[in-house]
């Protein structure tokens, strides 16, 4: 007899653990029992501000006062209340108060004091709150570990202002079900949905213009597609030669512009091509370099569409991008703005179409086995040439690892998770470090170094034959600087720079393959504007004069999908050649990939641009994010097949895989409790296809021939006398790989 009773009571008791609040006094009903200022006093209030603040709920709040940092704030003990490995969700009301402070970040953090008095904080999530009303804020967290302590604490405004807090709850999150896969009914690949791009018979309509601009027709555009259009969309008719052009620019958004509402299909990826060029206007400007962006209104918040720098009077040029929504908007207009006020802007040939990208990755995967492939003849010895006429030899073969570089970042906190270690070693044969190799991160204060994160990530990789990337020496971004190098003159920043080399590089020698030596120069300049431009190559001889092993890499953002005209692959193969120039030993091209609604074809453009330097190229922080978690598994998989088919590319790192623990929403692979999302399950599909298999008998040369991925292979051979297993490993070469196996033993 099936009990019901008891499955009731486990459904109670599921409810029940949800539901069930672990901070104390969350109401404060009880007064201010159980909680505590940070450095600063809390005080209880049923009103303030001559009864304009009152409680949103309950007859009571509490503020946090006299505060004179921004860590300080109102805390709550919650040590011994937790799981580890469980997924809590915090929701508080807030707001600010006092010291002319009208609006201020709030964050909920929280700290932890774990094995050996290292000491972890945890930014859970934080909002902007004001002087004027409550707010709720809301996050997640998890605590991999088994911390003594822990303390959840609200800091963030300016100091001399109050943090006010009405409720605050820490409840097991619940995990949202994951969307059914997106159903596109008439997709319309590679269907144009701008209407009248061609501007034929001289006709602007729908055409309108943002501003005062004003729109008319000429005539001399290419007649082709652009190049990345055209390779999505294969043979196209010519085009007529029209293009609009803008002029009387009095503002740098002022360009032509079309609502698109109608026309777009949530989550569907769409591929964005123009020819761009500009000219001088009435007013003579400037000669300098100019953005051109094609942008999109989505209920009046801006999103890019694409961007590139021009010069005036230049030839057309190709601009590019991608775009997806979500959700649902009111409406959606593209525009086409940028240059300075006075220069005119011509457009032409304006696509807006979605991609059919499934049929692009059944192309490449047979690219992949031209690229990725060899050759091998398995040579049998020692047959019974009697048994075979009666008897065939079976040979079954199975790839066990492909020695491909898969990657992930990792952070120390995540190794304290026994599941996140078994997905880790399981699925990833290269490992990067998120921030405990970062120079911030080891010598947080001068002269006082810490290295034991790394050392205790090191030696797990190690452990499980998982090669590291050294990300990174330096940071070229200011904002990443610690602020005591920021004071240092330039004598005393140049011993530091080397200073940082020499601990770094001496400590890890032969551990590290790669560095990434100054990380970001195309977005940053900090060293080089103190230090002078040789700064730059010095770093990379100095790193490979200490370590001869590692290969020196550069490593940018935003250069493989064309939303930033500073990192576009021509202006990275220009920072590679100049660094060279000088004398730089640049080893490796590692680009990010940090990427949204990726489209193959505008991918590979930039691999392509990128190849022609002769350096492996990287993918080296690589994450999708998408609402939709097979959406996500898409994305992901478009970028892991276009790398994979690329001869150039050596390796991918993703930046991260588990909830919480990676710096984008929306982007993880596996859920905070260790469930593998669909977009997960995609990826780890992607990674059976790349495991080689054959099956056949031995022909009468007494060989085996197959085609498989580089790695390792477990063979299973069934002779007259029994099966024979054996394994064979396929290293990189162009030539067929010709092993020879002796069967006479048995």
């Amino acid at each position: 007899m099936e009990n019901h009773a008891s499955d009731e009571a486990d459904v109670k008791h599921q409810i029940n653990e949800e539901q069930q609040n672990i901070i104390i006094n969350p109401n404060f009903d009880d007064g201010l029992n159980n909680w505590n200022g940070r450095a600063c006093k809390t005080v209880l209030h049923k009103s303030m501000d001559g009864g304009r603040i009152v409680p949103l709920s309950g007859k009571v709040f509490a503020a946090a006062t006299d505060r004179k940092d921004t860590w300080n704030g109102i805390q709550q003990e919650i040590s011994g209340r937790f799981q580890r490995k469980r997924v809590y969700e915090v929701t508080a009301v807030v707001r600010i108060f006092g010291n002319n402070v009208t609006s201020a970040t709030v964050q909920a953090t929280l700290w932890v004091l774990n094995a050996n008095q290292r000491e972890q904080y945890i930014a859970i999530a934080n909002v902007q709150a004001t002087d004027k009303n409550w707010v709720e804020l809301k996050g997640k967290f998890v605590i991999h570990g088994s911390p003594s302590r822990a303390i959840l604490f609200l800091e963030g405004p300016p100091p001399g202002s109050d943090i006010l807090l009405n409720t605050l709850a820490v409840k097991h999150a619940k995990r949202n079900r994951p969307d059914h896969p997106p159903f596109y009914e008439n997709p319309g690949f590679g269907v144009n949905i701008v209407e009248n791009s061609e501007v034929k018979d001289g006709a602007t309509q729908p055409w309108f213009t943002l501003g005062n601009c004003k729109l008319s027709v000429g005539q001399g555009a290419p007649r082709t597609l652009p190049p990345i259009a055209r390779d999505t969309l294969g043979p196209h008719k010519p085009l007529g030669g029209n293009y609009i052009l803008v002029t009387n620019r009095k503002q740098n958004w002022m360009g032509p512009a079309q609502m698109i509402t109608d026309k777009l299909k949530l989550f569907l990826t769409y591929q964005i091509s123009a020819w761009v060029k500009i000219g001088v206007g009435v007013s003579g400007s400037s000669m300098s370099p100019q953005n051109v962006n094609i942008a999109f209104s989505v209920d009046n918040q801006w999103v890019n569409g694409g961007q590139i720098e021009v010069i005036v009077g230049e030839t057309w040029h190709e601009i590019t991008g991608t775009f997806r929504l979500e959700k649902q908007p009111e409406k959606v207009m593209v525009n086409v703005q940028g240059p300075a006020p006075g220069i005119d802007l011509m457009i032409a040939a304006l696509q807006i179409f979605p991609v059919d990208r499934r049929e692009r990755i059944k192309c490449l995967k047979k690219q992949v086995d031209q690229v990725r492939k060899r050759d091998i003849v398995l040579k049998f010895s020692g047959l019974d040439d009697d048994s075979c006429d009666l008897f065939p030899y079976i040979v079954k073969v199975k790839q066990t690892y492909n020695s491909f570089p898969v990657g992930t970042c990792i952070n120390r906190s995540d190794i304290d998770n026994e599941d996140f270690v078994d997905f880790f070693t399981k699925n990833f044969n290269w490992a990067v470090f998120g921030n405990e190799l970062k120079w911030y991160w080891t010598e947080a204060e001068r002269g006082k170094l810490n290295y034991q994160d790394a050392d205790d990530m090191l030696d797990l990789c190690i452990g499980n034959n998982i090669n590291v990337r050294g990300h990174c020496i330096f940071w070229e971004v200011e904002s990443t600087v610690q602020s005591w190098l920021r004071q240092l003159n330039k004598t005393e920043l140049m011993n530091a720079v080397q200073k940082r080399l020499t601990d770094l590089l001496t400590r890890f020698k032969g551990k590290l393959k790669h560095y990434d030596v100054n990380n970001e120069m195309l977005h940053g300049s900090f060293y080089q504007d103190r230090l002078g431009k040789g700064v730059r190559p010095l770093m990379f001889n100095i790193a490979h004069k200490l370590d001869p092993s590692a290969l020196l890499f550069v490593n940018d953002y935003h250069v493989e999908d064309g939303d930033d005209t500073r990192s576009s692959p021509e202006k990275y193969i220009k920072l590679v050649l100049d660094l060279e120039a000088q004398g730089a030993a640049v080893g490796g091209i590692g680009i990010q990939g940090h990427i949204d609604s990726p489209v193959g074809a505008i991918v590979c453009s930039a691999l392509d641009k990128l190849s022609v330097l002769g350096r492996p190229i990287w993918f080296t922080e690589l994450d999708v994010s998408s609402s939709n978690e097979y959406v996500r598994g898409e994305d992901l998989e478009v970028m892991l097949w276009e790398a994979f088919a690329h001869p150039a590319v050596e390796g991918i790192m993703l930046w991260g895989f588990w909830e919480l623990s990676m710096n984008r929403e929306n982007a993880n692979l596996v859920d905070g409790e260790g469930e593998v999302n669909e977009a997960g399950k995609r990826f780890l599909e992607v990674k059976q296809e790349w495991l080689s298999h054959a099956y056949g008998i031995i022909n009468d040369e007494s060989e085996f021939t197959f085609s498989g991925y580089h790695g390792t292979y477990a063979i299973e051979v069934c002779t007259p006398a029994g099966i024979v297993l054996k394994t064979f490993i396929v290293e990189k070469g162009d030539a067929p790989l010709v092993l020879s196996i002796d069967l006479s033993y048995l």
